[in-house]
């Protein structure tokens, strides 16, 4: 939609100049896992990361909030369930208190950075964030899949 809206084009110089945001992202982990000890921490590892990355991209999704007024009620939606989800994977980690959630200065300084009063900027960070997180939520869904399978996972 924000192709079509906005003529957001991937191939635009502006947005790869843009690109400076500095969004979560999750990673395959390195090594293998051989035994149980190591696959629950590993899994603790993931489920703390993608917490901590939901809870940080709510600051992105509220900017996006803001500027992206025409899907409103998509976009308060895409916020309400991103909370929600987050709150559920940091329930079932070890230890709860060791996901990173942005306290309140880290997300008054986020959205300072992310204003702009050039309406094509707004439109070009609106893009890379909601881009990033489709990326993100893909890469969350195939870990809460492989740990799913796992027996030692239940959802």
């Amino acid at each position: 939609q924000m192709c079509e809206k906005f003529t957001v084009c991937e191939n635009s110089m502006e947005m790869l100049v843009q690109n400076n945001l500095n969004l979560p992202k999750v990673t395959e982990e390195d090594g293998s896992v051989n035994d149980l000890l190591t696959f629950l921490s590993f899994q603790d590892k993931c489920l703390r990361k993608i917490s901590s990355g939901l809870y940080t991209f709510q600051t992105y999704l509220e900017y996006i909030q803001e500027t992206f007024t025409s899907e409103k009620q998509n976009v308060e939606s895409l916020c309400y369930s991103t909370e929600h989800l987050a709150r559920t994977i940091r329930q079932m980690v070890i230890n709860p208190d060791e996901v990173i959630i942005p306290d309140s200065a880290t997300q008054e300084s986020l959205r300072a950075k992310l204003k702009s009063d050039k309406t094509w900027i707004e439109k070009i960070t609106t893009h890379l964030i909601l881009r990033d997180f489709t990326s993100f939520m893909e890469k969350t869904v195939r870990a809460v899949r492989y740990l799913k399978n796992t027996r030692s996972f239940s959802v």
